[in-house]
């Protein structure tokens, strides 16, 4: 891959490392800027990319995971309930 090559990273980080956010289902990381880098779990399931960003500088660092160590991803993000429960509807 000749545009990873490309890319100069602040450093690499083992994925243990970050803080996994399951509501947003993003790793961060703390970033000497002060704020933090992300990368979404969705990205290192597609393989679309490891480097993390962090969006307060231009430092960018590299995620080290094996993807079948991976949090699976939730098939309904909304959190919506469960069919068999009854809701409440005003008439």
């Amino acid at each position: 891959m000749a545009d990873d090559e490309e890319i100069a990273v602040y450093d690499e980080v083992e994925i243990e490392d970050m803080i996994y956010d399951e509501t947003l289902q993003i790793y961060h990381y703390p970033c000497p800027c002060g704020d933090r880098f992300e990368i979404a779990l969705m990205d290192l399931q597609d393989e679309a990319t490891d480097i993390a960003v962090c969006p307060s500088c231009s430092l960018m660092i590299r995620v080290i995971y094996d993807l079948d160590n991976l949090p699976k991803p939730d098939s309904d993000p909304s959190g919506s309930k469960p069919a068999d429960q009854q809701v409440p509807v005003a008439a």
